[in-house]
């Protein structure tokens, strides 16, 4: 059971999510059934079969001391299901437990009132849980490369935003894709090298890439499995392009928050102390993410510059971990970046009332403490 005081600030936190604030550590499906439940394609390619379960809060949380004994391994996350007791008022809090918690299958059935196996259900949360965050683009790839085609009403991007990445993506495949058929003595029409591009950037990595694998020289699974890291280092590139600006705004505006209410002088210093060192963690974070950026790049430009695959096939082969690694981090300051300002638009007063200031503020702390004991 959890504490009264996790509860009471459990129920808060979703009282701030209201109907919105999807981020890529938070996939608000109680907001996506209010905004898209009306759309045929919502209905016939729905992300969870359950009712229930396909109108909860799906949540990448860093684990706490109290949330280890749950489990069975050790592990530095996890993804917490949050069921609302009401729909409608989230403030009414929910009931909630972790993916792969001891005996979280049978929480999972008591909570969506189903009695079936859950199969296809269980076998989607298992995939979310092997993501480091919930970033719409690569959820939607994860899905799919998986075998599971859920409508897009599930995925934040934007039609434009979608366009814009793809178009970034393909900017550098197209370069990589040009130096493998030239390797191989073929000629790669500019028709044919757009049907490649999107072919690298689909889910299915068949035969039309087989003259990149033998540059690359990997055998088939690993060269999946590098592909679509790969992939997700490349969206991150382009999301961090728009990211660093809004995130020197928000740590600005974390700085000059007005906070109301009464509060003694311990609080104080926990205040004072914590945007400090929310300041400082996000920095920490950002330098780790460009040294992460910076083995990509590196490997890379040796490929295209001086024809050489060997660093470019040694990165392909470490980048499932190192996306893992890079996707956390890069999730951390992205729903820093995002609730921030869901909470606070841009132009309206940055104040907040004390209960609330904390529960903010312990929040994106929690999630840069890994990195600021490192």
């Amino acid at each position: 059971m959890k504490s009264a005081n996790k509860a009471d600030r459990l129920t808060r936190s979703l009282r701030a999510l209201d109907r919105e604030a999807s981020t890529s550590r938070v996939l608000n499906l109680v907001a996506i059934e209010a905004r898209s439940g009306h759309r045929p394609e919502h209905g016939e390619a729905p992300l969870f079969r359950n009712r229930i379960l396909n109108t909860a809060l799906v949540v990448k949380h860093r684990l706490r001391a109290d949330d280890i004994f749950l489990f069975d391994e050790i592990r530095p996350n996890a993804t917490k299901i949050i069921i609302p007791f009401e729909r409608s008022d989230l403030g009414l809090g929910g009931q909630s437990f972790f993916v792969g918690q001891r005996g979280w299958v049978d929480l999972l059935r008591e909570a969506c009132n189903e009695h079936t196996d859950m199969a296809r259900d269980l076998a989607t949360l298992r995939l979310i849980d092997q993501l480091p965050s919930l970033d719409p683009f690569l959820l939607r790839e994860h899905l799919r490369r998986h075998g599971l085609s859920v409508a897009s009403t599930y995925f934040a991007l934007s039609t434009a935003d979608m366009e814009q990445m793809q178009s970034f993506v393909s900017a550098q495949i197209s370069l990589l894709i040009d130096l493998a058929y030239r390797d191989a003595g073929r000629a790669v029409p500019g028709a044919h090298a757009a049907r490649l591009v999107e072919a690298l950037l689909s889910t299915d990595v068949d035969e039309r890439l087989e003259p990149l694998r033998e540059t690359l020289i990997m055998d088939g699974e690993s060269f999946k499995e590098g592909v679509f890291s790969w992939k997700g280092f490349l969206y991150y590139k382009w999301m961090l392009t728009r990211l660093w600006t809004e995130l020197d705004t928000v740590g600005g505006e974390i700085a000059r928050l007005t906070i109301t209410g009464n509060r003694d002088a311990g609080t104080q210093r926990f205040l004072d102390d914590t945007r400090k060192r929310l300041r400082r963690g996000i920095l920490l974070e950002r330098r780790a993410i460009m040294r992460a950026l910076d083995v990509y790049d590196r490997a890379f430009n040796d490929l295209i510059d001086n024809g050489r695959p060997q660093a470019f096939r040694a990165f392909l082969l470490r980048a499932p971990d190192m996306f893992l690694s890079l996707g956390e981090k890069v999730g951390v300051i992205a729903h820093i970046a995002s609730f921030w300002r869901y909470r606070f638009p841009a132009g309206m007063p940055l104040v907040a009332d004390i209960e609330d200031a904390i529960d903010l503020l312990q929040d994106f702390d929690a999630g840069l403490s890994v990195s600021l004991a490192a």
